[in-house]
């Protein structure tokens, strides 16, 4: 304990211990103006129900009229107050006016969204003199107003769960409609998602931040938070590319505000009459979207979901292995293998090893025209099923696609840039969920973001809204193909955003009509160089801000900073890849190194001094 020097005050803003409760305080009787804002600008801050103590600041009607559910901004360090006499001129005994300013980093939507929003945040507060004796606020922005790093304490980002309104191309293992026990209930009827014989059904992510603790406003506990979020629909991002199994208007039935785990790890979730009668196809499904949801909610895994009527009579019961049919990740290839080309721009593989952190390997050629080296590689995609791969050719010209099991027959050439030079051909390709191959033409006359449905057969041209003039320079897509991470070159400086892909048709004759909604993905980074999925909403990232060094970091799918430090450095990282399944190391191409593995713990390790375009299936 200091028992000398000067004694500082400590902005209490800079608390960002999510274990550290705040404890809002009353206005004291005859406190100054600043005090009042001051004073209410920490107790939004706290977990008080309601926000009780945090309306005393307020008049009785500025108190009926303020939603702090409304939005959430987000500043870097809090907003900084600062009194404005001149708007007070002509009353300045009954009337004060303080100007809120900071620098804005998000906001979170009604829906609990987050949404990057980088710039100047301005706005102003007003107080009145209430009688003649206490001052209170009568004006005030709308929803809450925290630094970081009381959004940090405060919130914790959830994946919520909905069904891809994605139609099949011809998947290999795609499984069709049925429920756990085979029979087909028609519940794509009541969601709008495809489904069929030849489709099927997965869940994917939508991400959104909730209280850690009581929410103040509804009063549930985390876990009946979450399944709350769930049943109130997706996000406006997401919503027109997912569908939820839940009918329109279903809620918990009314009061309950707690759902706690059995001995068992089973959850029983009471539903209002809006849910009673849906079938057991579509309930099994509803229930599947719960337990994806809980999975990184509860410190023990839920193991099983209850659905009650509102009678409390069963609707249906799915336990976490029925669940697995509508994984996310379900496309993906089993076990999953590291590939990259070798010094002779031949595609090998080596076996992933989540715990080898030896950096050793003993890569082999695949089967295939594109293991045996006749005409060298610069670029690779493997399939999520690893049956296929795509391979752009030394020149970066020419994208060739062919099998890479025993007997998968000749290579295919589907595409060939016209551009003059390398680095303006093509970027390395990418498969999606849906069985689907990607390109971009970089050619600055003719830029193109190309798709070949079912990976061959003639390119089709998607149109990417909202480019503003850039151009896409990479891409990966995400494994439930219903999102693509887009690297977006413009004046001279390399940004990614992730971008939402829309699909429509049908199993037979599905197509993909754009990509749209651009958003942020890394905002705090002025330069990106390469990017992975690394998760079911989650991104790796190599880039650099400002002025900065390049570092390796996770970043969630909404522009918000993953929990996760930022990982060790390696040398001049120019390329990355990592698997959906975090036991699996990362992968990169260092220009200094060669081709490098980051095991789980562990530091970076050498696996081959020469090679290039380390990639997991996608």
């Amino acid at each position: 304990m200091p028992n000398t020097g000067d004694i500082e005050a400590v902005d209490p803003s800079q608390r960002s211990d999510s274990q550290v409760k705040v404890y809002a305080v009353p206005p004291r009787e005859g406190a100054a103006p600043a005090e009042i804002v001051d004073g209410f600008l920490e107790a939004m801050t706290s977990d008080d129900l309601q926000f009780a103590t945090a309306r005393k600041y307020l008049t009785k009607a500025a108190s009926r009229k303020w939603d702090p559910g409304a939005r959430t901004t987000v500043l870097a360090d809090g907003p900084t107050r600062r009194a404005n006499p001149a708007n007070d001129r002509d009353a300045p005994q009954v009337s004060s006016t303080f100007e809120l300013s900071g620098t804005e980093v998000a906001v979170v939507d009604k829906q609990h969204a987050y949404q990057p929003d980088k710039g100047t945040y301005r706005n102003s507060i007003h107080l009145v003199h209430q009688n003649g004796r206490e001052w209170r606020i009568d004006d005030l922005p709308a929803g809450l107003l925290l630094s970081l790093s009381d959004f940090q304490r405060n919130y914790h980002s959830v994946n919520k769960y909905y069904f891809a309104s994605v139609p099949a191309s011809g998947v290999p293992g795609a499984t069709g409609a049925s429920g756990p026990s085979g029979a087909s209930d028609g519940a794509s009827g009541a969601s709008g998602a495809a489904e069929g014989p030849s489709g099927r059904n997965w869940l994917v992510a939508d991400p959104v931040y909730l209280r850690q603790g009581i929410d103040p406003e509804t009063r549930m506990d985390p876990l009946t938070q979450t399944v709350a979020s769930v049943l109130d629909g997706p996000t406006n991002w997401l919503g027109p590319v997912v569908a939820s199994r839940f009918p329109a208007g279903t809620a918990l039935k009314k009061g309950v505000r707690t759902l706690t785990l059995d001995d068992r790890n089973g959850l029983k979730v009471p539903l209002n009459e809006k849910a009673s009668g849906v079938s057991q196809g579509q309930c099994r499904q509803m229930a599947a979207q719960l337990l994806f949801t809980l999975r990184d909610v509860t410190s023990m895994r839920v193991e099983q979901v209850e659905l009650e009527r509102s009678d409390g009579a069963q609707l249906c019961v799915l336990d976490a292995d029925q669940s697995q049919e509508y994984a996310p990740d379900q496309t993906s290839g089993s076990p999953a293998g590291e590939y990259f080309v070798d010094a002779k721009g031949r595609l090998v593989r080596m076996q992933a090893i989540g715990d080898d952190t030896s950096g050793k390997a003993d890569p082999k050629p695949v089967d295939g025209p594109l293991g045996a080296g006749a005409k060298p590689l610069s670029t690779v995609a493997v399939s999520r099923d690893e049956r296929r791969a795509a391979g752009v050719s030394k020149d970066s010209g020419t994208l060739t696609t062919a099998s890479i099991v025993s007997g998968g027959g000749t290579a295919e050439k589907l595409y060939t840039s016209h551009a003059k030079q390398e680095k303006d051909r093509l970027s390395a390709p990418s498969w999606d969920g849906c069985g689907d191959l990607w390109v971009a033409d970089r050619n600055p006359a003719n830029p193109q973001l190309l798709r070949f449905a079912g990976g061959s057969g003639e390119p089709q041209q998607i149109p990417v809204l909202g480019l503003d003039g850039a151009r896409v320079a990479g891409l990966r897509m995400s494994s439930d193909g219903v999102r693509i991470a887009l690297l977006l070159t413009k004046d001279g400086h390399t940004t990614l955003k992730v971008g939402r892909v829309v699909r429509q048709g049908n199993a037979d004759h599905p197509t993909v009509t754009a990509v749209d909604e651009l958003r942020p993905a890394a905002p705090q980074m002025a330069d990106v160089t390469a990017v992975s999925w690394a998760g079911r909403s989650r991104l790796v990232v190599v880039g650099k801000e400002a002025g900065g060094v390049q570092q390796v970091r996770y970043m969630q799918a909404d522009g918000s900073v993953s929990g996760v430090n930022p990982l060790p450095g390696a040398n001049r990282i120019t390329a990355v890849a990592a698997s959906d399944d975090d036991r699996l190391p990362l992968m990169a191409l260092s220009d200094e190194d060669g081709i490098v593995r980051l095991p789980p713990r562990a530091n970076w390790k050498t696996v081959v001094e020469e090679g290039k375009s380390p990639v997991y299936p996608g």
